[in-house]
């Protein structure tokens, strides 16, 4: 369950700093934050189509998405 709060609490924050238009690099390390927290949440509660669901947001963030 502890897993699941910190899923939520992190979306929370990625949509404040959308609201506020922080830094794309900020948001996206969030995102990359939220990708761990869900494979952490899938360990202990997931099933296969939940597994199936952070690996395709792993191969998502896989390349940088933000250029400088």
């Amino acid at each position: 369950m502890e897993e699941a709060r910190a899923v939520l609490q992190r979306l929370q924050r990625i949509e404040l700093l959308d609201r506020e238009r922080a830094d794309p690099r900020t948001v996206l390390a969030e995102l990359r934050e939220l990708v761990r927290e869900a494979e952490a949440w899938v360990r202990v509660e997931g099933d296969d189509r939940a597994q199936a669901a952070v690996d395709r947001c792993k191969e998502a963030m896989a390349d940088e998405i933000v250029h400088v």
